[in-house]
């Protein structure tokens, strides 16, 4: 399994995301949740099932973007790509 991103090209946070990624070389399923149903379908079903969206749920945020990594973590702030919080993700 490959990383995957969803996002909303709608977004004005994808694309410091995008760049954070870009900069370390991660490559990832793009997935944009407004370019179909079928995406918008499959990032919801993903949303409603997983407990890690619950708290920007909970603030009315949508969840995207978000890399779902090959070993199933999720981030969802391209500080933590970069490294520059606390706990850097294991990409």
């Amino acid at each position: 399994m490959a990383h995957v991103l969803y996002y909303s090209s709608l977004c004005p946070d994808t694309p410091p995301f995008v760049e954070a990624l870009k900069e370390r070389n991660i490559s990832y399923e793009a997935v944009d949740i407004t370019e179909s149903m079928k995406n918008l379908k499959r990032f919801l079903q993903l949303r409603d099932e997983r407990v890690e969206f619950n708290e920007r749920k909970k603030w009315g945020f949508v969840g995207v973007p978000v890399l779902v990594t090959e070993n199933n973590q999720f981030i969802f702030d391209f500080n933590d790509i970069l490294g520059t919080t606390c706990t850097p993700p294991v990409i």
